[in-house]
């Protein structure tokens, strides 16, 4: 057995008083280091001698995506130049990139972190790690790699897309791990399935992240690749970038790196805390970060926090897989949908596929009218779709509290991607 990449930390208490130390040596850094932070905290009327407990974290200001495009190119810089080693950015869909600096030590964490979900899934250095996601000043590429080779395993950096290369490698270098995104994933799945390639690979896992993924997906995933667990990695570049949570072989959550950071559960309004087992916005505060600490930062993804210790018996606290984000929720007649909700019915309605759309239209009279495109199982019987239709319809109403349109196609006919599925597409003019 080689070098664990776990905490010492063996009791919660302790884990907390580890956490109190973290928090008031980020809030001394920053305020020392930052004016964005410092300026901060002086409107919010804050001391660093303020944080004598945890609890005190409530009195410090929140940090936005806004605050870093603002303060773009380097937000957030608490480090000197001389110390900062590399830069890492967002793909920035709206508006400027948000990037983040990075010391040595903030890429040795970071690489410990990536190497501690590795040993969490079970991973050794015997395993063959065939990496499918972007490289480039994004975080993914270098981050699933910079954690392998941290491990000690074999690193196969091929990026993605190249569907005849994935397979080809897949084949040829007896890759026994997969790390994707789910829509990439699926797609090999059902590429390795025509091909004829099932017998002849060796992939006994699938480690995804980037994007949501329902339980429909992650079965058809096992199903398709004949592997032997689906894991569902977490993480954001303002946050380091992936690796900052994964679930263990029990799937009974994501375990999240605590000693790393504070993860804190609001309510997106209100921004108070939610009672535990409720859904709310992550807000993270980093314990280590040197180069571009987060204090707050609100990180829009929606998920609760699971009141209970895993069955793996790790003293590492667990957050649901992730609902969604507060900005990607969408008004219909008034009620606020997460795409997530839908994914959920989908997920627990028998005889549907992974793949979905959602349809938002206004119109003639007014009004806005949702529509559900739903793939049929692969297989599925077409005579049994307008009972299909019902079930989904009701619980959508039942659940979600507003009516939806579901419509079943044929498995297959939804567009597969290798980055992100878009999910919903809203064709209302605002």
């Amino acid at each position: 057995m080689g070098k664990s990449f776990m905490p010492k930390i063996r009791i919660e208490r302790e884990l907390r008083r580890f956490q109190l130390e973290g928090l008031q040596w980020t809030v001394n850094h920053v305020y020392k280091n930052s004016d964005f932070y410092r300026k901060q905290f002086d409107e919010a009327g804050v001391k660093p001698k303020h944080i004598r407990s945890l609890k005190d974290i409530s009195k410090l200001p929140f940090t936005t995506a806004k605050d870093l495009q603002e303060g773009y190119p380097f937000p957030l810089r608490s480090a000197p130049f001389e110390k900062i080693v590399r830069i890492h950015a967002s793909s920035g869909t709206t508006g400027k990139r948000k990037v983040l600096c990075y010391t040595q030590k903030d890429i040795n964490d970071w690489a410990n972190m990536f190497a501690r979900c590795y040993e969490m899934a079970g991973l050794t250095a015997k395993d063959r790690v065939q990496i499918a996601v972007g490289y480039g000043v994004w975080t993914a590429g270098v981050g699933f790699q910079l954690g392998v080779e941290r491990l000690g395993a074999m690193a196969i950096p091929i990026g993605p897309g190249n569907i005849d290369m994935q397979c080809q490698f897949l084949e040829d270098f007896q890759s026994t791990v997969l790390c994707a995104t789910a829509s990439m994933v699926l797609l090999m799945g059902e590429e390795i399935e025509k091909r004829g390639l099932k017998g002849k690979i060796a992939l006994k896992k699938v480690i995804m992240g980037s994007e949501r993924s329902s339980d429909a997906m992650r079965t058809k995933m096992k199903e398709l690749l004949g592997v032997d667990h689906v894991f569902d990695i977490t993480g954001l570049t303002e946050l380091y970038g992936p690796g900052t949570g994964i679930d263990c072989a029990h799937h009974e959550g994501i375990h999240f790196w605590a000693d790393y950071y504070i993860l804190e559960i609001l309510n997106p309004e209100t921004l108070q805390p939610v009672e535990p087992g409720e859904t709310g916005e992550m807000v993270v505060t980093t314990l280590r970060k040197e180069a571009s600490p987060l204090v707050r930062y609100r990180t829009r993804d929606l998920t609760r926090i699971i009141p209970k210790r895993c069955s793996c018996g790790s003293i590492l606290p667990m957050h649901d897989r992730l609902l969604g984000r507060s900005d990607d929720m969408f008004i219909i007649r008034a009620v606020n949908v997460y795409p997530g909700q839908i994914d959920h019915i989908l997920s627990n309605t028998k005889g549907v596929g992974s793949e979905y759309q959602i349809h938002l239209n206004r119109k003639e009279d007014g009004k806005d009218y949702m529509t559900i495109k739903v793939e049929r199982l692969e297989g599925g019987d077409p005579s049994g779709d307008m009972a299909l239709v019902n079930t989904i319809e009701e619980e959508i109403k039942k659940q979600i509290l507003v009516s939806g349109k579901v419509e079943i196609v044929d498995y297959g006919s939804l567009p597969r991607s290798e980055r992100k599925s878009k999910r919903v597409f809203d064709h209302r003019e605002i």
